[in-house]
């Protein structure tokens, strides 16, 4: 039976890669820039300014849900999304940290 190494992580190593994997999509990029201009989105408002389909518009929305980044709640035929503030500013506080440590720690050693 395999072994999941994933617990050998500490859960801020976990939760900042769950977060970069959420990120990591050039759609889930796009998503977040019309949520951030609208401060507020309807799924096939999101559809009609993109070029994908209903369904992936839907599937990358529940990716960056599921990640914490957007809330939405469904009213009927209707999915209303926004920006999860609160996560941003605490991954980009996490990120930048682990980014300042790692520069610190590498400031004298270079290939």
């Amino acid at each position: 039976m395999a072994i999941h190494k994933k617990e050998e992580f500490t859960q801020k190593e976990q939760d900042l890669a769950n977060f970069a994997k959420a990120m990591a999509h050039p759609a889930r990029i796009a998503i977040l820039k019309v949520l951030a201009q609208r401060n507020e989105c309807i799924c096939g408002e999101i559809v009609d300014l993109l070029p994908l389909a209903q369904s992936t518009v839907s599937q990358h929305l529940k990716e960056l849900k599921n990640a914490g980044l957007v809330t939405g709640t469904v009213d009927g035929p209707r999915s209303c999304y926004c920006i999860n503030w609160k996560a941003f500013e605490k991954f980009n506080s996490e990120f930048s940290f682990l980014f300042a440590n790692l520069k610190l720690k590498n400031e004298k050693a270079c290939c």
